[in-house]
């Protein structure tokens, strides 16, 4: 064929085919999936990344992995802390119980009393997780605004139990179960055998002593521990189950005529008159009961029992106290 019967090729036919190549590259562009988006990780597993979920006496609270900044208003909690070797940053009062005697120190900031927390000082301190319990749970909602908080709830019904299981609470927020394990495990034992020398040594009666007043705890009460977990028998059954006790006067514990009286000085336990206690009670009328006869009036240490009653130091303290006046008596 000559170069005279080339015809040249159609502006139009180039044309239609540039644009069914563009239409085709442009349909499988929007045929292909659009790049994926980060999907965004679901609340709780947001938060569990960030702290631990942990249930405790005014509900459920995320709780850093790690806490530093640790604020402290209940003595009990104190207590409990220190014996799992967990530092704190700051507490709340001034009186503490001798085995707290080093949170007198300066370098521990207060933040207030254990009634009324200081929220200026707190604000400043930008603690990573409160601690309340006992007189101070009335402002677990008001604490809780400032920081993660946490609750240490306490039973008289079930005395012992409330202690182990607060204690193995704060050791799941610290990492310390193993050393809680080994503490309970131990207080559990010494616990059982003073049980088994209180069955034969005859009947208490707890008795707390403010201001020359005088009232009376049973099982399931504040200071329930001697009966119901120590194993004490009861010399007066059937007390009413309150705050403040059952109020007696010298002629209810001599008709009760315990063989055991175990004593609670408040006023010296706040920081008030020292010997109260001893003074009310050293009567004709209390002076006839068995209790008196043979010298067993044990003057338990009063801090201990009511400042920081529900630590597991003090509970440990207290079955000391028991088991040594039994084992010191006639």
């Amino acid at each position: 064929m000559s170069s005279s019967d080339r015809r040249p090729f159609p502006l139009l036919a180039l044309l239609s085919i540039v644009f069914v190549l563009a239409v085709l590259w442009v349909g499988l562009r929007f045929q292909r999936p659009p790049p994926s988006e980060p999907t965004a990780a679901p609340a709780a597993q947001t938060a569990e990344a960030e702290g631990r979920t942990v249930t405790h006496g005014q509900g459920t609270t995320v709780v850093p992995l790690t806490p530093r900044r640790v604020v402290v208003f209940d003595p009990a909690a104190l207590d409990i802390l220190q014996a799992l070797e967990v530092e704190v940053y700051a507490v709340a009062g001034d009186t503490f119980p001798k085995h707290l005697a080093a949170f007198n120190d300066a370098k521990y900031p207060r933040m207030g009393t254990l009634f009324e927390p200081d929220y200026e000082a707190l604000q400043a301190a930008r603690p990573d997780l409160i601690i309340t319990g006992g007189r101070s749970s009335a402002k677990y909602a008001n604490l809780s605004r400032i920081a993660p908080t946490v609750d240490v709830p306490m039973s008289g019904k079930d005395y012992l139990d409330s202690v182990i299981a607060n204690t193995q609470m704060l050791a799941r927020i610290f990492g310390k179960e193993e050393k809680a394990r080994a503490l309970i495990e131990s207080l559990r034992q010494s616990v059982a055998e003073l049980r088994q020398v209180a069955a034969a040594r005859g009947k208490g009666l707890v008795v707390l002593v403010t201001g020359g007043r005088m009232s009376a705890y049973g099982p399931g009460s504040r200071f329930g521990v001697i009966h119901g977990d120590f194993g004490v028998p009861e010399a007066a059954e059937g007390l009413r189950i309150s705050l403040h006790g059952e109020s007696i006067s010298s002629e209810f514990i001599r008709e009760k005529d315990p063989d055991w009286l175990f004593v609670i000085d408040r006023d010296a336990a706040t920081g008030q008159k020292e010997g109260n206690a001893r003074q009310v009670l050293d009567n004709e009328l209390v002076r006839q009961t068995a209790a008196w006869r043979k010298g067993q009036v044990v003057y338990l240490d009063p801090a201990t029992i009511y400042l920081s009653g529900g630590g597991l130091q003090s509970v440990n303290l207290l079955r000391e106290q028991v088991a040594s006046a039994y084992a010191h008596a006639p």
